[in-house]
């Protein structure tokens, strides 16, 4: 017999939590992780993506949510909260969770220090898993810098590329181009604080993608 105070808490259990608390948590198979609070830039800079892409999408069989909305990977049993979220066609639903979608096409995350390892790693390949994901888009908070990763629709494969000032980023899944620039125009940006003095840095293993 299992020893109670191991026993993780069910699906249903989490659902029920996420729907009393005023926070949000991610479901991790069976683990349960509060999620951190967002600075000043983070917040208009994910208001501003939203923008841009609700503006760009318009006419379009694609919608851009915001961070409210859940997205669930079933196959490996993840649920998170991306910053923003893109859905093409009619949104699905999972299997066990009536709020909880399967089908985006792109997910934005806007990173901080302290979220940019988890944002780049794991968070990364929690979505890999997701079947009609081909964009993942991560924007810095410290300097006009944007990471897209897109996936090649006939091998599957991941690949990536940078953007800067005075570039803009093609997401052709959506058939768009996004400015940089416009991204950042007029949004104050924050320094990036500096290493800790000692701070022990482990390199992660690299994920199977190929970066241009």
């Amino acid at each position: 017999m299992a020893d109670p105070a191991t026993t993780l808490p069910t699906y249903a259990e989490y659902l029920a939590m996420e729907a009393a608390s005023p926070e949000k948590h991610e479901w991790i198979a069976g683990e349960i992780r509060a999620m951190a609070g967002s600075s000043a830039a983070h917040a208009r800079l994910c208001a501003r993506v939203t923008a841009i892409l609700e503006h760009r999408l318009r006419g379009k069989p694609c919608a851009p949510y915001s961070a409210d909305l859940r997205v669930r990977a079933e196959s490996i049993d993840v649920s998170t909260y991306p910053d923003i979220s893109v859905v093409c066609g009619e949104p699905q639903r999972a299997s066990d969770d009536k709020h909880g979608f399967v089908n985006p096409t792109l997910l934005v995350e806007v990173s901080s220090p302290s979220t940019e390892r988890y944002d780049r790693g794991e968070k990364f390949e929690y979505h890999r898993a997701l079947d009609t994901l081909r964009d993942y888009v991560l924007v810095d908070q410290h300097q006009p810098l944007i990471t897209h990763f897109y996936r090649d629709g006939k091998s599957g494969l991941w690949s990536s590329r940078e953007y800067g000032a005075g570039e803009h980023v093609r997401i052709k899944s959506l058939g768009l181009r996004i400015a940089v620039d416009r991204v950042y125009e007029g949004i104050t940006l924050e320094p990036r604080p500096p290493r800790r003095p000692g701070l022990l840095v482990v390199k992660e293993a690299p994920l199977p993608y190929a970066t241009q």
